[in-house]
């Protein structure tokens, strides 16, 4: 009886771990493969792309590419799919990259600086920085008028000492995604 007691507890501890196992790969970062990178270089160029001209574009049938597609979905390789708009048709054609130094690096101080950044539509994207400046914003104007006000809106919020500006002269490369190096 104790022997048999024994090997049920033995295949029951078997069958918890290989459950846990099979839990840890499900939740585990997927190995990327050359199917999965073909997958994600066509996507990040056209995420409109059909499943059938995806599938047939990488080599592999319609069912396995879906199901990759979701795998690499669940597992944060793909965050969403989005519309690239014209940032210059819409929000201006002059880049400004702004250095902004604040008056104290408290907690409170940078929480408020960045709410009160975060919904100015210049604004495309904004970093909290090591080195001289504590943060650094890349934003979009239309003409120096627009630059002008827009520095005036960002002089008034609470907290900030220096402001220093860089116009970009020349946009070479603006990716909306990392590139992905795969075999064609």
């Amino acid at each position: 009886m104790e022997i048999l007691l024994i090997i049920i507890e033995m295949r029951s501890r078997s069958r918890i771990a290989k459950k846990q196992h099979r839990r840890r790969n499900l939740t585990s970062t997927p190995t990327l493969d050359a199917y999965d990178l073909k997958i994600l270089k066509k996507l990040s160029i056209d995420g409109r792309i059909t499943w059938s001209d995806l599938a047939e574009d990488i080599g592999l049938s319609l069912t396995p590419t879906i199901r990759r597609v979701r795998q690499l979905e669940e597992a944060g390789y793909i965050s969403g799919y989005f519309a690239r708009l014209d940032e210059k048709l819409l929000a201006g054609g002059m880049i400004v990259f702004v250095s902004v130094t604040l008056e104290r690096q408290v907690r409170e101080v940078l929480d408020a600086f960045e709410a009160g950044v975060i919904d100015m539509p210049e604004i495309m994207s904004g970093f909290l920085m090591s080195g001289g400046s504590d943060y650094l914003l890349r934003s979009v104007v239309r003409d120096l008028d627009h630059y002008r006000a827009f520095l005036d809106e960002l002089t008034r919020l609470p907290g900030v000492a220096h402001i220093q500006s860089s116009f970009a002269l020349n946009s070479f490369v603006n990716r909306p995604s990392p590139l992905i190096r795969a075999a064609n």
